[in-house]
C-alpha cells in the first residue's frame, strides 16, 4: 500500500507522504507552492475564483474540467493532473483563453479573472457553443465588475483564436502515477483510499464513523467553514466502477459515485426536466465534483435530486460487508438528518426506472433567484394516463417536510379520475393532509403550500405539450430537453445545491 498520493501539478509529478488529508488544494497551492494566481474568494464552492483544472483519465483518454480548489481535499488529486492558471501561456504568447479576455476587456479588478479563465480553459475542447449557451460555461464563476458582457464575448472568440500547440498531452503522465490503494497519515489524521468496493466495505467495517469523501462539496465546508476536523477519512475518487454509468432499456443505473457532470447527459434522454433540473442544480464546478450518490446520501430536504428519483420509483442499493440490499429510495429518508443507514454501509448505487413517455415526468425547481440559489420548492410529477383518467401518479417534493417525501393523498386523488381542470382543483386540497411546511429564510409555510399546489396546474397545463404559457423560453435545441429557459442570468448557475456532495456515512 502506498504511502502518499501521486498526481500532477502543471505537467509535473507531485508525490505527498507529509501533508494533513484535510488540507485544500487551495491552501496548499498559494501557501506551500507559492501559486497564488489562484484566488480564494468564498471559500466554499460558491463564487468560483479559486478555480483551476483538473484532468482524469477516461476510457475515451483525458478529460478536463474545472474544479473548485477551496474544496478539493488534496487527496481527491490522486491520480489526476492539476493546471492553473500561471501554465497556460506559451513561450512566446499568451493561451487563447487569456488573449480573447484581454483583447475584449473581460477583467476589470482582476480578482475573479483566473477563474474565469480556468473554467474556460477546461471548456475550450468542446467547441464552440451556441450565444445563448455560453454563460453555462462560466456558471459557477462570479464577477461584481464587468456585468459579464465582455467574458462572454471572451468565451465566443477563444475559439477564432489559434490553438495553443504548446500544451502537453497528460495521458501518458497520467497513465504512469503510482496506482494501487493509498494510505495518507499527518496531522493527526488519516486518509485512505480503498480501489474497490470490498475495500470500503471491510474499511467501514473496521471504522464506521469515518467520514466518507467523494466530491466534498459539502464535506469541504465542514472543514473550511464549521473547522471540524475529522480523525479518518475514506476518499471514494479511486474505486473501480465506483463512477460507472449504464443506460440500459429498462432502467439507468448510476453508481454512487458518478460526478453530476457525467450523469447530465444519460438523465436528460431518460426524462427530458432533468435537462434544466441538473443544469440549474449546480455549476460546472460542483458539478465536476459532486456526485449522485453523495447527494442522495446527504439526505437533505432541499437536495434537488432526491425528488424527480422518487418520482421514477427509484430503488437504492445499499452495501457493506455484511452483504448488499436494496429498498426504495422514498423509504431511505427517516427524519431530518436520518438515512437508513446501518453501521458500516455506505450508498452503493442508484437505479431509476424509465417511464413510458420521457415527457410523463415534469419537475420544477422554485427559488427566490432563478441563478445561484436553494429551492425553496422542488416539485416533481409523473403522471400516466390511460382513457382520458389518470393511470398512475408519483408525485415527489422537497422543501414541504423534513425529508423529500411523496404526496399520497394528491396522488390518490388523481387516480382513476379523469384528467381534467376540476380532478386538478379538487386534489389540490390533499396537499393540506401531506405536508405541513415549515416558515424559514427562504419560504413562508404559506408560500410552499400555495407553489406546491399552483405546480400540480403547471403540470396538467403542460400535459398538452404548449410549454409556452408556463416556461420562459423552450427552444427546441437545447440539449435533450428543449425546455430550458432563455435568460440564464449573467452569473449562470452557480453552485445551487451543495448537497450534491457527501455525507459521513454515505457516498
Amino acid at each position: 500500500m502506498r504511502g502518499s498520493i501521486d498526481f500532477l501539478l502543471n505537467g509535473e509529478p507531485v508525490s505527498l507522504s507529509d501533508v494533513d488529508p484535510r488540507t485544500t488544494l487551495l491552501d496548499w497551492l498559494r501557501e506551500d507552492k507559492n501559486l497564488t494566481g489562484t484566488k480564494e474568494g468564498c471559500n466554499e464552492g460558491d463564487c468560483g475564483a479559486c478555480t483551476v483544472g483538473l484532468t482524469r483519465l477516461t476510457p475515451d483518454g483525458p478529460r478536463r474540467e474545472a474544479v473548485n480548489a477551496c474544496i478539493q481535499l488534496l487527496p481527491m488529486l490522486d491520480g489526476r493532473a492539476v493546471t492553473t492558471v500561471e501554465a497556460l501561456a506559451g513561450p512566446d504568447r499568451l493561451h487563447p483563453v487569456q488573449e480573447a479576455m484581454v483583447d475584449l476587456h473581460g477583467s476589470q479588478c482582476g480578482f475573479c479573472t483566473p477563474g474565469f479563465v480556468m473554467s474556460l480553459w477546461a471548456d475550450l475542447p468542446n467547441g464552440p457553443r451556441a450565444d445563448a449557451d455560453l454563460p453555462d460555461a462560466v456558471a459557477g464563476n462570479l464577477c461584481r465588475c464587468t456585468g459579464y458582457g465582455p467574458i462572454l464575448a471572451a468565451a465566443k472568440a477563444m475559439h477564432d483564436l489559434p490553438a495553443p500547440t504548446w500544451e502537453p498531452d497528460l495521458a501518458a503522465p497520467l497513465a504512469a502515477l503510482p496506482q494501487g490503494s493509498a494510505r495518507l497519515e499527518a496531522g493527526g489524521c488519516t486518509a485512505r483510499l480503498p480501489r474497490s468496493e470490498a475495500e470500503l466495505a471491510a474499511l467501514l467495517a473496521e471504522t464506521p464513523d469515518a467520514v466518507l469523501v467523494a466530491g466534498a462539496t459539502d464535506a469541504g465546508l465542514w472543514i473550511t467553514k464549521r473547522l471540524e476536523r475529522p480523525e479518518t477519512l475514506i476518499f471514494l475518487n479511486n474505486i473501480a466502477g465506483f463512477a460507472d454509468i449504464v443506460e440500459g432499456g429498462d432502467a439507468l443505473s448510476i453508481k454512487a459515485g458518478a460526478p453530476w457532470a457525467d450523469a447530465h447527459a444519460p438523465l436528460s434522454r431518460l426524462a427530458p426536466d432533468l435537462d434544466e433540473i441538473v443544469r440549474r442544480f449546480a455549476g460546472p464546478q460542483v458539478r465536476a465534483s459532486g456526485t449522485v450518490g453523495g447527494n442522495i446520501a446527504n439526505g437533505s430536504p432541499i437536495g434537488d435530486g432526491a425528488p424527480g428519483f422518487i418520482a421514477l420509483g427509484a430503488t437504492l442499493t445499499l452495501a457493506s460487508a455484511q452483504g448488499r440490499r436494496t429498498i426504495p429510495l422514498e423509504d431511505f429518508f427517516l427524519a431530518y438528518g436520518r438515512q437508513d443507514l446501518r453501521e458500516g454501509e455506505y450508498v452503493s448505487a442508484l437505479s431509476l426506472p424509465r417511464p413510458a413517455s420521457p415527457d410523463a415526468l415534469r419537475c420544477y425547481k422554485i427559488s427566490k433567484r432563478f441563478e445561484d440559489d436553494i429551492s425553496a420548492v422542488m416539485g416533481a410529477f409523473l403522471i400516466e394516463r390511460a382513457g382520458g383518467a389518470v393511470a398512475r401518479a408519483r408525485i415527489a417534493f422537497g422543501g414541504m417536510a423534513a425529508t423529500p417525501k411523496r404526496a399520497r393523498a394528491v396522488e390518490a386523488a388523481l387516480e382513476g379520475r379523469p384528467w381534467t381542470r376540476a380532478t386538478i382543483e379538487a386534489a389540490q386540497a390533499a396537499f393540506a393532509e401531506d405536508f405541513q411546511p415549515i416558515t424559514d429564510m427562504r419560504a413562508s409555510a404559506d408560500y410552499r403550500m400555495t407553489v406546491a399546489r399552483n405546480l400540480l396546474l403547471k403540470a396538467f397545463l403542460e400535459s398538452d405539450g404548449d410549454l409556452g404559457a408556463t416556461r420562459l423560453a423552450a427552444p427546441a435545441d437545447h440539449g435533450a430537453a428543449g425546455h430550458a429557459a432563455a435568460d440564464h442570468g449573467a452569473a449562470g448557475h452557480a453552485a445551487a445545491d451543495h448537497g450534491a456532495a457527501d455525507h459521513g456515512a454515505a457516498a
